[in-house]
């Protein structure tokens, strides 16, 4: 942009031009300008000052250009006009710009003037400073029709491939689980909070889709910190209760509480719990002895309550089929978990009401426990029992009978089904040839073979968890072989081979 230091805005003396800017609203400014300033910064005035387009004449025989705008814009274009006088590279942009909403203005008006130097520094400073929400919708909604000159202002706002999301998704989910130190809990957290953002499906398509990859990294992830969890579940059990049940420590597992109910809801949303499961039932036993010993000490009720919520995530995974697992493994939940909620449950309630009746505490952690969570809790009970053989339901029944905590878990609905299926039980074993309080050798021979297909339907769920499908458009000439095979099934060979034929001819 070329300066002029015997030329001045406005400056009426040395003036050979004058712009005339116009509203529809009437409002009427003269500016004093100069021909080769506004030729050298402005492809527009440069067309209107050329011999192809007409002028008017006014006082002193100076050239006008009429220039109509917007009221809204009527400012922004003085601004640029007095613009085309100064040196923009030597001027500091944060001063020049004053803010980006003003900046957005001024570009909209140097695009429709056409005027290089000014997009240039625009578009420079735009690209370079953070902008607040409101400025974000703002550029979104102008800069797309301003043409390729301002797209790199838009470069912080471009989708990038799916190999970098899958990436810096990987990378995220090992920082997630690698239990860092307190400090940084924060950080981890979120971290996890965006890569469950990442993968739900809200008025967006989820970020990126799990294939067998992600699935991997996540699983391995998610031992690794079992293992962990399961070091520290041993560390406690084994070592000086003064020395292990101190803050720090009780810090650490309900951080790690925390972690794997994070990680049930990622891998909930990855269909693919069996991890946590597994490790769930193998550490049940030694974890409901460190939350005993925990609740003699007084220590973190809280702590319970975060077991009871991962408790309550896996066991639901386990009663609506989503992991299969063996009558022995099912039965060992129960008898582990059921008497620890059954126990739990009024100390909670108890605590509860304490925190109610303070009336200096605000919000204690107890309260912040949804009565979802026991209500999942109990269903998934109630779903795991009916699968069981029914005299092991009628062991768990009658001990919740005799029990004094029967209001929770309320089995009335597993006792119900159990009771009508035992007193018709004989009606209907007696329809598939049971003789007696026995089955005969048919129905011998359809349990083993009915033992054989579910092992099998096991085995193959177990292969389903590491493969990964891919559903995609089939064109309209695909659809010929299936008619064929859907036509020919149940002929012979030579029947068969005809009908191609014939539909080949066709």
């Amino acid at each position: 942009m070329k300066t002029s230091s015997a030329s001045r805005c406005g400056d009426r003396s040395t003036s050979d031009v004058v712009v005339r800017l116009r509203t529809h609203n009437g409002r009427d400014d003269w500016m004093y300008s100069h021909s080769q300033i506004l030729i050298d910064n402005s492809k527009y005035f440069a067309d209107r000052l050329s011999d192809n387009w007409p002028t008017c004449q006014i006082l002193d025989s100076r050239n006008c250009v009429e220039v109509y705008c917007d009221e809204s814009d009527f400012d922004y274009y003085v601004t640029v006009l007095r613009l085309f006088y100064v040196n923009i590279t030597k001027c500091p942009l944060s001063e020049m710009w004053n803010g980006v909403k003003n900046a957005l203005c001024i570009l909209r008006v140097a695009v429709e003037l056409g005027c290089p130097q000014i997009i240039t520094a625009c578009v420079s400073y735009m690209e370079s400073v953070p902008w607040e929400e409101a400025e974000e919708e703002e550029i979104l909604k102008v800069i797309p029709g301003m043409g390729l000159q301002a797209e790199p202002i838009l470069n912080r706002l471009q989708p990038v491939n799916p190999t970098t999301i899958v990436k810096i998704f990987i990378s995220a989910v090992r920082f997630a689980t690698s239990s860092p130190p307190l400090p940084m809990t924060d950080l981890k957290t979120s971290a996890q909070e965006q890569l469950e953002y990442m993968l739900t499906e809200d008025d967006d398509a989820p970020l990126l889709t799990a294939d067998n990859e992600i699935k991997i990294e996540v699983r391995e992830c998610v031992k690794r910190l079992l293992a962990r969890f399961n070091n520290l579940i041993d560390t406690l059990l084994c070592g000086s209760e003064e020395s292990d049940f101190n803050g720090g420590v009780i810090r650490s597992f309900h951080s790690y509480l925390g972690d794997l109910l994070w990680a049930c809801q990622i891998l909930a949303k990855l269909e693919t719990m069996r991890e946590v499961v597994n490790g769930w039932i193998e550490e049940s036993e030694k974890m409901v002895k460190v939350v005993e010993k925990m609740s003699e000490k007084g220590e973190m009720v809280d702590t319970s309550l975060k077991v009871v919520e991962v408790t309550a995530k896996v066991l639901e995974a386990i009663g609506d089929g989503t992991v299969i697992l063996s009558t022995v493994e099912r039965l060992h939940m129960v008898k582990v978990w059921l008497p620890f909620v059954r126990c739990l449950k009024p100390l909670i309630d108890c605590s509860t009401t304490n925190d109610d009746d303070d009336e200096e505490e605000e919000e204690g952690p107890l309260n912040k426990m949804e009565g979802e969570v026991w209500q999942t809790l109990e269903s998934a009970f109630v779903s795991i029992i009916l699968t069981l053989p029914s005299l092991d339901q009628a062991e768990i029944l009658t001990s919740w009978l005799r029990d004094e905590h029967i209001r929770y878990p309320d089995l009335t609905e597993a006792f119900e089904v159990w009771c009508y299926r035992s007193k018709v039980a004989n009606k209907r074993l007696a329809l598939l040839g049971q003789s007696g309080h026995g089955y005969d050798r048919s129905l011998s021979s359809c349990a083993v073979a009915a033992s054989e297909i579910r092992r099998g339907w096991e085995k193959y769920l177990h292969m389903l968890d590491d493969m990964a499908f891919r559903f995609s458009h089939i064109f309209r000439e695909g659809n010929v072989p299936a008619d064929i095979l859907s036509k020919v099934s149940g002929n012979s060979k030579r029947e068969i081979n005809l009908e191609i034929g014939k539909m080949l001819e066709e």
